[in-house]
């Protein structure tokens, strides 16, 4: 990542972005999501199935929220080359947990063309779970190429490319703490 130009542009790779939601407005959605999902769940010890690599701060921010019992685990997926979807979902790393008769949430970073949602619930409902829910960071309803259900979502947003909190520009700005849009 090269030096900003400006305080209000960064450069990753090819690309200019410039801040998008910061990091207080961030935090208070994934308050929000946590209490909703703390309110929700309450006596169920659900299992929070967190999407690697993208959502890894957005779900140790939301289980530190959580004031519930619940466990933790991670799944890899893979689905974007650069800034576009492949339209295909690659499973890097699976679930290896039993989920017969628990309630399952997944964690996801971004829910835009909702093909990782679609193919990791498939995946997990397979298992015999009582409920799989889904709690996004960033919903972009626009975007949505199948029909998927976000139950907890943390804030929508346009059709944009974004990096920072997580998400990434082909592997880079996943560290940094406010959310940049593609600059036009």
């Amino acid at each position: 990542m090269a030096a900003p130009e400006n305080r209000d542009i960064i450069r990753i790779g090819d690309r200019n972005f410039v801040p998008y939601i910061g990091r207080d407005k961030i935090h208070a959605a994934v308050c929000r999501v946590a209490a909703r999902i703390s309110a929700d769940l309450a006596g169920t010890n659900p299992l929070f199935v967190c999407v690697l690599n993208g959502a890894f701060v957005f779900a140790a921010d939301l289980f530190r929220e959580i004031s519930i019992g619940g466990e933790i685990t991670f799944v890899r997926m893979k689905s974007y080359d650069g800034t576009q979807s492949t339209g295909r979902v690659r499973e890097i790393h699976g679930l290896d947990e039993d989920i017969a008769g628990r309630t399952v949430v997944i964690v996801e970073d971004i829910v835009d063309t909702g093909y990782t949602v679609r193919h990791l619930r498939e995946q997990l409902l397979a298992k015999g779970p009582q409920e799989v829910r889904v709690a996004a960071l960033l919903f972009k309803p626009e975007a949505l190429k199948c029909e998927v259900t976000v139950d907890y979502a943390a804030l929508e947003i346009p059709n944009r490319f974004i990096v920072g909190y997580g998400l990434d520009y082909n592997e880079q700005g996943r560290q940094l703490k406010d959310i940049y849009v593609v600059k036009e």
